[in-house]
């Protein structure tokens, strides 16, 4: 530690820091404008300027403090240039105090309080008229440049934080402004309206156009992506009027993108069910709860057994799913229980399980901060997992190595040293292609292969399939790049891989993650602080969901339906018997509907009739089986099919604990009461089964739910609520006295002989190729803006910043089948049709198209391959063969 002097006082200062760092520490006050913690200082302002004796007037934000050193903070001089540089940014500045959105909030007011003005003077300084037109075409916020002070914090901000650089100075003298590219409408540019630069803006430039100050704020989990952001939803009567990152989170220090900042007027919605609901007579009718859960119960009791499946929800909490895998298998006696994992990352969860034991994320999302290297491959991180996108973009900037392998020219492209197009469904030849070249040229791992690995040598004798010719005719990676690529991997450690549904929604989803599985052991790069291999999960508890149990094949904690003990474990607990024949996985239950096997489905906080890949099948499954309870908090889709609607609460309303993509158990907290009638999904359940009679359903909070979990699922034993009031715990965490484990495999694997298990790999193509009668390779993924379908379509503002689907078409493709931007088109696939308009792009390459899910307008899932990966049942989303067609009518 450094000792200086600030105004005659001593404190106490570590190498490195500011001055104004050190003074602000020590609770003294520097008036600055253009200095923010998160940022790089600027010196724009010179109102934080000091005098250190034996230099003179120096910035306080930019000067380093050297041991002995001697700062006055309110010399003449310094109040004197201080009181100048004040002067001429309020010249330029609007005097409108009362009326800004920013009055008692603005550094400006607290600055000028503090150095004070001298009316007299001011009155003879020029004062410009606003001249700046206000830009509100963003549906979240307003730009007045007018109340600009030009202090560069949202410059710098979407520069450092985001990286993405939509903003910077223009023009010059007095015009001198922020303005996007071209000066054009905020809307119009690369802008990712998440918001950062509005909530670090010191002054009124930038301000949220929705402004109600909160009466409480209640700290909890953002409910979108698998993330888990950590935040502050605040509270105004029964409504949530606002959000804020949490600084201190592990997770997103403090950041958030647009659907976790501003996409929370879902929750109240007027479209919120509210009371349960019947159909009788083709038409839903209001009912009591009594009513509408007596019918359920009787209902139900008619179909235990293999006739029944229930569905747990990604959106719920663990103790939600815990309840629904608990009723499922203790009360309908059927291991017949799934989640939409089923639909993305299954294959992650087979594939991790065979290769290291564990079908979790080996290591916390802060490791993107360590990695020597990152290789994204299926992942639009920036605009699926925004905040993730956001580390890695800003490890680039520290000098972290980016390949990226992606069918489309995302955003994270821009980034990256390098780019391997590959052709959709590729994944396992090139992957296999680049271990073959790691191991040829000598740069695996000879040592940890040999003390913490098996099956090796047939790995090896696999690889012999994967020529590098072939590869590159394979994937349409030119083979140098493919070198390239494995080169940096394997000698740029730590490595750290990244991967998302580009690599399970496939037929072969589980060979991708085991080529990746292989790919981090044959190089090392696994156990390790900045290595590793990172599943990024799509929902917000969709980890949860699975280590709850809602898996046909296993107990809470991954524990195998199969194993004698393991059942008779829970057998005991619950007080029943169980069956040990695995259930049926999703797209399998509708199938099963089909035939008549499955007659009746109990649905929770999941919208199948229009997630699952060829949609129609799953509705006519929904129609044909005989009773179908739906449990929301939205009419969706899936909802209109149902005989019975509950109304479920959102995260908002309810007590719990969400899991992460790191497995990181953090908890939800209740900030406002339910809407209506609404009831919180375990609540629901448990009331179904006490009135089928069931014993084990009297719990009276979630808390007692965990506490059950914890007993009997050992990778939760140490946790508990009282423990996660206090910090959120990664599991496993095998006792109260364990503190979780950030980094799986330190040591050794969780196989049954403790090693990393190696898989040779053949090359599968995908079960649809492009022929003369469908062309062209559809896929699909996520907008930045919206989240499936019920939620975000209740966000005006989301809907405004994407209101339609679009299908993204290569120029060439556009030109030879005569359809220019805009065009209204077919969509046809072996399994029907979609209408949606042409959006003309190079971001996808010839002879493949994309589109999103987001909109029941446009039910792109109808089209979709239903081919299922034969070990996780997950269906081939990623690969559809299909033609597109200019529509009747033109554009």
């Amino acid at each position: 530690m450094l000792t200086i002097f600030i105004n005659g006082e001593e404190v106490k200062a570590k190498s490195g820091r500011t001055i104004l760092q050190v003074a602000l520490d020590a609770g003294i006050y520097i008036p600055h404008l253009c200095y923010h913690p998160d940022l790089t200082p600027a010196g724009i302002c010179r109102l934080c300027i000091v005098e250190v004796e034996g230099k003179g007037i120096v910035a306080s934000c930019q000067a380093v403090v050297e041991d002995g050193m001697r700062v006055w903070t309110e010399t003449p001089m310094v109040q004197k240039a201080r009181q100048v540089s004040l002067e001429l940014i309020l010249t330029n500045h609007m005097g409108d105090c009362l009326s800004c959105p920013k009055n008692n909030e603005c550094k400006l007011q607290e600055v000028a309080s503090y150095i004070g003005i001298d009316e007299e003077r001011f009155k003879q300084l020029r004062m410009l008229a606003p001249q700046f037109p206000i830009d509100d075409s963003n549906p979240f916020f307003i730009r007045d440049p007018n109340r600009c002070v030009l202090c560069g914090i949202c410059v710098r901000t979407c520069d450092e934080i985001q990286g993405i650089g939509a903003i910077n100075y223009a023009f010059s003298g007095f015009a001198t402004t922020i303005a996007t590219f071209g000066n054009k409408p905020i809307v119009e540019s690369i802008c990712e309206s998440c918001g950062e630069c509005v909530v670090r803006c010191p002054t009124g430039a930038l301000t949220p156009k929705e402004r109600r100050k909160p009466a409480k704020e209640v700290k909890t989990i953002c409910t979108y992506c698998g993330v888990g952001c950590s935040i502050y939803l605040g509270v105004r009567g029964n409504e949530v009027v606002s959000v804020r990152g949490v600084k201190e989170s592990p997770v997103n220090e403090g950041r958030l993108c647009v659907k976790g900042r501003f996409g929370y007027s879902f929750i109240n919605s007027q479209d919120r069910l509210s009371k349960p609901l019947i159909k009788r007579d083709g038409k839903f009718v209001e009912v009591s709860w009594d009513e509408a859960l007596d019918i359920v119960a009787s209902e139900f009791s008619k179909y235990k057994g293999n006739m029944f499946a229930a569905i747990g929800s990604s959106r719920c909490t663990n103790e939600d799913n815990y309840v629904i895998q608990k009723f499922a298998r203790a009360v309908m006696q059927t291991n017949n229980v799934e989640n939409c994992a089923r639909l993305c990352h299954a294959p992650t969860v087979t594939g991790l399980n065979i290769a290291f034991g564990t079908g979790g994320g080996t290591n916390p999302i802060s490791d993107i901060d360590n990695a020597s290297c990152i290789f994204v491959i299926g992942s639009n991180t920036p605009v699926a997992h925004p905040v993730v996108g956001i580390r890695i973009r800003r490890a680039k900037r520290r000098g972290a190595t980016l390949i990226v392998a992606d069918p489309r020219r995302i955003e994270l492209c821009k980034h990256a040293d390098i780019w391997l197009n590959l052709r959709p469904g590729s994944d396992v030849a090139l992957l296999m292609g680049m271990a073959k070249v790691i191991y040829e040229q000598g740069l695996h791992d000879e040592k940890f292969i040999e003390e913490r690995c098996e099956n090796f040598e047939a790995f090896v004798e696999s690889l012999k399939e994967f020529d590098l010719d072939f590869v590159e005719e394979t994937t349409g990676v030119p083979r140098d790049r493919i070198i390239q690529a494995a080169t940096l991997y394997a000698t740029r450690k730590p490595s750290l891989i990244i991967y998302s549904l580009g690599i399970t929604e496939h037929s072969h989803g589980t060979e991708n993650v085991l080529a990746l599985a292989n790919l981090a052991m044959l190089t090392g790069n696994i156990g390790k602080q900045g290595a590793g291999v990172m599943p990024l999960r799509g929902q917000n508890n969709v980890q949860g969901a699975c280590d709850m149990g809602c898996i046909p094949t296993a107990f809470p904690g991954y524990q195998p339906v199969k194993d004698d003990e393991v059942r008779k474990k829970f057998e005991e607990a619950w007080g029943c018997k169980l069956s040990g024949e695995p259930g049926l996985t999703l797209v399998e239950m509708f199938r099963e509907a089909l035939n008549g096997n499955v007659k009746a489905f109990y649905i929770v906080g999941m919208d199948p009739a229009y997630t699952v890949a060829d949609a129609s099948m799953v509705q006519e499954a929904l129609r044909k089986a005989e009773f179908v309870v739906v449990q929301d908090i939205f009419m969706t889709g899936t909802a209109q099919f149902a005989h019975v609607v509950l109304p479920a609460t959102s995260f908002a309303e309810k007590d719990g604990t969400f899991t992460n993509l790191e497995r990181r158990v953090q908890l939800v907290r209740k900030a406002i009461e339910p809407i209506g009638e609404a009831r919180p999904d375990w609540w629901i359940t448990c009331e179904i089964a006490r009135r089928m009679g069931a014993k084990g359903f009297d719990y009276s909070h979630p808390s007692e739910i965990m506490e059950e979990i914890a007993r009997l699922t050992p990778s939760f034993a140490g946790i508990s609520f009282k423990r996660l009031e206090v910090e959120s715990i990664q599991w496993p965490c095998i006792s109260p006295e364990h503190m979780g484990t950030p980094i799986l495999h330190v040591e050794r694997f969780n196989t049954p002989t403790g090693k990393g298990h190696f898989s040779p790999l053949h090359y599968k193509p995908p079960a649809e190729v492009p022929d003369d009668e469908y062309p062209i390779v559809l896929t699909t993924g996520r907008s930045l803006y919206h989240f499936h379908l019920a939620m975000t379509r209740r966000v005006s503002g989301l809907m405004a910043l994407h209101p339609e689907e679009r299908v993204w078409i290569n120029p060439q493709d556009a030109m030879k089948l005569g359809i220019s931007d805009g065009d209204l088109v077919k969509v046809i696939s072996r399994r029907g049709e979609v209408l949606t308009k042409a959006r003309v792009t190079e971001e996808v390459a010839q002879g493949t198209a994309f589109m999103t899910f987001h909109f029941y307008e446009v039910p792109t899932n109808i089209i979709t391959n239903p081919a299922l990966c034969p070990i996780a049942k997950t269906p081939e989303f990623k690969v559809t063969a299909v033609r597109i067609e200019k529509a009747n009518g033109g554009s």
